[in-house]
């Protein structure tokens, strides 16, 4: 929508909820490629959107978008696609130091969601953008000349398509003792563990919980979140809980972003299924859906 606005499109955007109360207000939110498909197209997605993280990171904290530091472990850098170590020059193994089994350290986009997402709503109506709360029961209501499907877990319903499931993911949100690098890791068992220091506190996750819809937060997940992230930050066990949060993601086997058409022979744009890559792919993902609207 703010790619459209500010190319001089007229855009009205439809939205059930608020932006602080969607999935994306959920997340974590570190770009990396995450869980998407196909992969070919997702690489030419992730870039652009690195292309405009940077920017907006050098530009001012306004965005809530900071290049942080952090580790991925149990990744060796041989594994890493050699797209992702020439575009991120900081990329390197991690000494013994950092981190006591085997990983990555980079030099990342962190995007604290609750300050990037009002901040990318101020910046789409200073655009001449139009936001409007309702709820869409099908395309056809729309009333515009091109229609752009950005539902995503509701593309399951209002398209209809089936293939679009849950990924349930589950956080916490601690005071923060004094982080100030992410890590992501995987235990023996495949658990993994993550923590993102955001200016709201540090964010510790979490779970991936296949075609699970529940939106309340589980206290022994929550447990296991803070038990799993304490035994790599022992720091942790002791800090304060500030909230719970669940988001489901909106995962499909690839990304749909293609042209296709209402019946009355008006444009229909779908966007939808970015599973847990959404930030990750959005500002590509956005241009793409404006050359299709063009």
């Amino acid at each position: 929508a703010v790619v459209l606005a500010e190319r001089g499109r007229r855009v009205r955007v439809w939205t059930r909820d608020p932006v602080e109360a969607t999935t994306s207000a959920v997340a974590g939110a570190l770009w990396w490629p995450y869980r998407i498909e196909p992969v070919a197209l997702a690489r030419v997605w992730a870039l652009r959107s690195l292309d405009v993280y940077e920017e907006l990171a050098a530009r001012s904290g306004a965005s809530g978008v900071r290049m942080v530091e952090g580790v991925l472990g149990e990744t060796r850098l041989d594994e890493v696609d050699g797209w992702l170590a020439e575009r991120v020059p900081e990329l390197r193994a991690t000494t013994a130091g950092e981190y006591a089994g085997y990983g990555v350290r980079a030099r990342l986009p962190l995007i604290d969601m609750p300050s990037h997402l009002p901040w990318l709503r101020e910046r789409f109506v200073a655009a001449g953008g139009v936001v409007e709360a309702r709820t869409v029961s099908g395309f056809a209501e729309a009333d515009a000349p091109v229609v752009i499907n950005c539902t995503g877990l509701a593309a399951r319903e209002l398209v209809p398509d089936p293939s679009v499931r849950s990924v349930r993911g589950q956080l916490v949100v601690v005071e923060n003792p004094g982080i100030d690098t992410w890590l992501v890791s995987t235990d023996a068992a495949g658990e993994y563990a993550y923590m993102f220091p955001q200016p709201g506190g540090l964010v510790l996750g979490g779970t991936a919980e296949e075609d699970a819809w529940s939106p309340a937060p589980d206290p022994a997940t929550a447990e296991a979140i803070i038990r799993r992230c304490a035994a790599l930050r022992p720091e942790i066990a002791g800090a304060r809980v500030l909230e719970h949060r669940v988001g489901l993601r909106p995962t499909r086997l690839a990304v749909r972003l293609e042209r296709d058409a209402l019946p009355d022979g008006r444009l229909l744009i779908h966007n939808y299924g970015h599973g847990g890559a959404g930030v990750t792919v959005a500002w590509g993902c956005a241009e793409e859906a404006a050359r299709l609207a063009d």
